[in-house]
């Protein structure tokens, strides 16, 4: 049987994906986003795609929030967002991903006139043709900039929205400077409503954040959870509850929360047998993919056995049913098996 060496170098491309930590509106491909800039961008000040694509570099993880708001600035009416949800879904059917739940946060338009179940119902518009090849769900994602309250009016309106594939809350904004407690009793009737919940947590603040976000939030899944590894108490907690941890190495890197994908500890919280999972965050503003991301980790010691497993992790921490999930698991199974990784194979350590 052939080595891992001489499988296809084309292995991760052709690989079956799952995602659950992607951003809608940071996985506008540059393109599409370029069409949008020009409709709305009358003064010219972004004068071609190039100097769209030179704007995604960034000093630090504020900065990165800047840029995040300043790309919002182009989305305005909900024929955008239908338009960017299928230029978006499209991509990522060329990428061969078969799962994926997109984040995507109201707050950020509304200011605009935007409504939020509109809002959703536009989106869920431009992605509803293609559930013959892919799954997807979608999580509101509620910002700790504008408070509990501003969340509590936002999953009051989106309760009502569950038969647009919306799976679940998530909570984003500035880690830093806005703790979680506040936000308990949003997280409380959330899983009253029957919504699954995620955090991002320890990705722009340390391990006592996550702490906190466990202690009052009580989610389902921790988005980056970068800062776990400070903490061996906490790293061994989340270990024992298998807490799904939503990695975005990638990300990281280009935020500047780690210096480098050496430095990042998803090697050390496999090695530990954490539950976690390989997603992109905001891949066309970070310049990366799935394949891109497996493909770094292959280079830092991962083998490929290594990401089948970050697959099924991915796959049992899903907002999805079990027949989609027996689906994808075998999916992914005859994906190994035809690419002689057979499944003896997979579950050699050596």
């Amino acid at each position: 049987m052939p080595s891992e060496e001489m499988i296809d170098s084309d292995f991760f491309k052709k690989l079956p994906k799952i995602e659950l930590h992607l951003h809608l509106e940071g996985a506008i491909p540059v393109p599409s986003l370029w069409e949008l800039v020009k409709k709305y961008d009358v003064k010219k000040v972004v004068k071609s795609q190039s100097d769209l694509e030179k704007a995604f570099m960034y000093e630090d993880f504020s900065h990165f929030l800047n840029i995040w708001t300043w790309k919002n600035t182009f989305l305005r009416e909900y024929e955008d967002f239908t338009f960017i949800a299928t230029e978006v879904v499209k991509d990522l059917i060329d990428q061969n991903h078969r799962y994926v739940e997109f984040f995507f946060t109201p707050r950020d338009h509304m200011d605009k006139g935007i409504d939020p179940q509109k809002l959703l119902e536009a989106l869920h518009d431009g992605v509803k043709d293609f559930f013959d090849r892919i799954t997807v769900n979608f999580i509101f994602d509620i910002s700790r900039n504008f408070g509990p309250e501003n969340g509590m009016m936002l999953l009051e309106q989106m309760k009502e929205m569950k038969s647009y594939n919306l799976a679940g809350m998530g909570m984003g904004g500035s880690e830093h400077l806005y703790p979680p407690k506040p936000f308990e009793e949003v997280y409380e009737k959330a899983r009253n409503y029957g919504f699954h919940t995620t955090v991002h947590a320890g990705e722009a603040a340390g391990s006592a954040s996550i702490w906190e976000v466990l202690e009052n939030l009580h989610p389902d899944r921790i988005g980056h959870g970068t800062s776990i590894i400070e903490d061996p108490k906490l790293l061994n907690h989340v270990k024992e509850r298998r807490i799904p941890i939503e990695l975005c190495p990638i990300s990281n890197v280009r935020t500047g929360v780690v210096k480098n994908l050496i430095d990042h500890p998803v090697r050390e919280y496999y090695n530990n047998d954490l539950n976690i999972s390989i997603n992109t965050d905001d891949p066309k503003m970070f310049n990366t993919s799935l394949e891109n991301e497996f493909t770094q980790l292959e280079e830092i010691g991962f083998k490929k056995k290594d990401v089948k497993v970050l697959l099924e992790n991915a796959i049992n921490s899903a907002w999805c049913n079990e027949d989609i999930k027996n689906n994808l698991r075998k999916e992914i199974d005859d994906y190994y098996n035809k690419t002689c990784i057979s499944s003896k194979t997979v579950d050699n350590t050596a």
